[in-house]
């Protein structure tokens, strides 16, 4: 229960934030050029100097963390209470500062941070392996994120663990189960999105699945490809100056995020939330850049090096392809199921993991009627991106795994120096 309250928190911290900034911004036109370089910098600087391992997303490090549970090894520079405190305090300020992260990420890192310090603090849990809490944590995270209680047990064994055991089975639902009534209790039982209007789905949604599939993998697997630069391409001068001068780079980013987000409206700054749900409710309609000026800043942020996540800006740059080709293709009245296989496919193309996608989207608009055409899209937009990269959480967990690190990462991607374990 104390997971889904953190992450309940966290929820509302992060919405806190982001009225502040829009409120700050209001009439100041100027302020972000100031105000989102300064808060990246010192984002950045208090996240290298006190909670190395909170940069990021945090799903990474969920994974090295539960795989090197299982080898014996130690798992706290990747998750603990002071970094769950950490991913927080400084993703909620990013936040404040307009970067396009998410929360939903982040929250993954703080549950399953709370269940491995319940394991060393609770007596009755040392019963259980140290591996199934961290994977019920960071399933439970996903679950109480979103108030998507299923998606959070497709969570766990498509991304997470990949493979489910029946002792980890119990602890696993429970732990879903616990988290999603704290979710409820706080904050009603909700659909993240809404209740999606479906009318008449038909055939003539086989040619917008198709085509989705395949516009959503290839920018995903762009998306997915931009994201492990850093880690790829070590050596280019971009990676290597970051390395030196992280706090000067930070606000470089934070810099081109104002930029981005001045030429394109403010459409692209914050975790999209507001407007990607203004947009599927059908009260908002989208200029012809919002992918392009969502895409861009999610990618400027993630090198950042701030603590956040992926997930709500991948759903907002699906929201805007969505809306967009279906203006393009005069399907205005299939404009909002558009707009929900869209959210998926990217969201598919993006993670590689296209069961989880298709009923995270599903729950969050309440769209039952789409489950299909929503397990379709994903399908083949994750077929498309995995031609042009590879799993991007499971890659960047790669990082984590094997050796302990001084984490000195730019980005969730980043340079990092490794130390070997000492005995």
């Amino acid at each position: 229960m104390l997971a889904g309250l953190m992450v309940v928190a966290f929820a509302k911290l992060a919405d806190i934030a982001l009225a502040s900034f829009f409120a700050l911004s209001a009439g100041r036109p100027w302020l972000p050029f100031l105000l989102t370089p300064a808060i990246g910098m010192i984002v950045v600087w208090l996240t290298h100097r006190l909670v190395p391992g909170a940069q990021g997303s945090g799903i990474p490090q969920v994974i090295a963390a539960t795989r090197l549970a299982a080898q014996g090894q130690a798992v706290g520079h990747l998750i603990s209470l002071r970094i769950a405190f950490g991913k927080i305090c400084l993703g909620t300020l990013a936040l404040t500062g307009g970067f396009s992260a998410g929360r939903e990420g982040p929250s993954v890192q703080v549950a399953a941070s709370i269940m491995h310090a319940a394991h060393r603090w609770l007596p009755h849990t040392r019963a259980l392996r140290v591996q199934d809490l961290i994977l019920a944590g960071g399933a439970a995270g996903i679950a109480a994120a979103f108030n998507t209680l299923l998606a959070g047990i497709v969570f766990a064994v498509e991304e997470l663990g990949r493979r489910l055991e029946t002792r980890t089975s119990g602890v696993l639902v429970s732990t879903i189960i616990l988290a999603g009534l704290m979710s409820i209790a706080l904050l009603g039982n909700y659909n993240y999105f809404g209740h999606l209007k479906v009318e008449n789905l038909d055939r003539s949604i086989v040619l917008p699945v198709i085509l989705g599939g395949i516009v959503c993998g290839l920018l995903g697997g762009l998306f997915s490809w931009l994201l492990l630069l850093p880690q790829k391409a070590k050596g280019f001068v971009i990676w290597r100056w970051k390395e030196l001068h992280l706090v000067w780079f930070a606000g470089l980013c934070g810099l081109t995020v104002v930029l981005i987000g001045w030429v394109g409206g403010n459409l692209s700054f914050g975790s999209g939330y507001g407007i990607t749900s203004h947009v599927v409710s059908g009260q908002m309609n989208l200029p012809w850049h919002a992918p392009v000026t969502r895409f861009l800043a999610t990618v400027v942020s993630y090198y950042s090096g701030i603590p956040g996540g992926i997930f709500a800006p991948s759903l907002a740059v699906g929201v805007a392809l969505g809306s967009g080709i279906a203006h393009l293709m005069g399907l205005t009245a299939d404009a909002i199921p558009m707009i929900a296989l869209y959210m998926a496919g990217f969201l598919a193309a993006v993670t590689q993991s296209p069961i989880t996608s298709a009923i995270i989207v599903m729950e969050m608009v309440d769209g039952h009627e789409m489950v299909i055409s929503l397990m379709a899209i994903t399908l083949i937009s994750k077929a498309v991106s995995s031609r042009l990269s590879p799993e991007l959480y499971q890659q960047l967990a790669s990082v984590y795994r094997g050796t302990r690190h001084e984490l000195q990462e730019d980005s969730g991607v980043g340079k990092m120096k490794e130390m070997k374990e000492s005995s």
